[in-house]
């Protein structure tokens, strides 16, 4: 496997050839890691060009580390609006279902020892972001809907497997749950794609173009959210 060093880290990689292809592009996947895809090329270009990318890079696979954590225990650290939060566990059999509470540093979860299961936690943990989707990201939603003209029928959270969210054809708009891990750039940066899908249903020049009028920086967010796939 092709490895480059950057500061103190090394990058492994791997390469997909994928011929067709105008330009190279790099994804970084949770249990994949990083893979340079692209028309092949020498070991000493695929080299430079994940050089380029070599924070990019690093950063990314951070962020994929931390989202989806296998197990919840006492210690472990989920991410929570573009932050790792510590997680403390503490049995109370005096309650009947696990209660999820974030102190702003911190996961306190308390749950019932016939409760205390990686299942259950999950469970609890799926619905915990799904409320705090509802409270956070649907009230940006319509603000950034009022602010660009753009109109969606209605939206809906749940849990994707390989999309941060979907606009169909009728508009209604899915907002993954997953993605109240993110920071809020990247959540309204989500949002504001959706909408633009609201008018325009490919990814077009035309749709860039919509998209470059409410979020200048978007190369940027997109970079930011490129390869991040749950």
């Amino acid at each position: 496997m092709p490895e480059i060093k950057y500061g103190h880290k090394t990058i492994e990689y791997t390469i997909l050839e994928k011929e067709g292809l105008k330009s190279h592009y790099i994804t970084v996947e949770k249990g994949k890691g990083v893979t340079l895809k692209g028309n092949l090329i020498s070991i000493e270009k695929s080299d430079k060009l994940i050089a380029k990318k070599a924070k990019w890079i690093i950063d990314k696979l951070e962020l994929v580390k931390s989202i989806g954590e296998d197990e919840i225990v006492t210690g472990s650290r989920i991410q929570y609006l573009g932050r790792k939060y510590y997680v403390e566990i503490f049995i109370n059999n005096d309650i009947e279902n696990i209660e999820i509470d974030f102190t702003e540093s911190k996961f306190k979860v308390l749950t019932p020892k016939s409760l205390n299961s990686q299942s259950n936690l999950v469970e609890a943990f799926e619905n915990f972001f799904t409320q705090k989707a509802l409270e956070k990201i649907k009230p940006r939603l319509k603000k950034w809907s009022k602010k660009t003209g753009l109109k969606y029928e209605k939206v809906q959270f749940k849990k994707l497997e390989k999309q941060w969210g979907s606009c169909s054809p009728n508009n209604a708009i899915t907002i993954n749950i997953e993605s109240i891990k993110l920071p809020f750039s990247l959540i309204d940066y989500l949002i504001v794609h959706e909408l633009v899908h609201t008018k325009i249903k490919n990814h077009s020049k035309e749709f860039w173009a919509e998209l470059s009028k409410h979020i200048p920086n978007w190369r940027e967010l997109d970079n930011m959210m490129y390869g991040m796939k749950l």
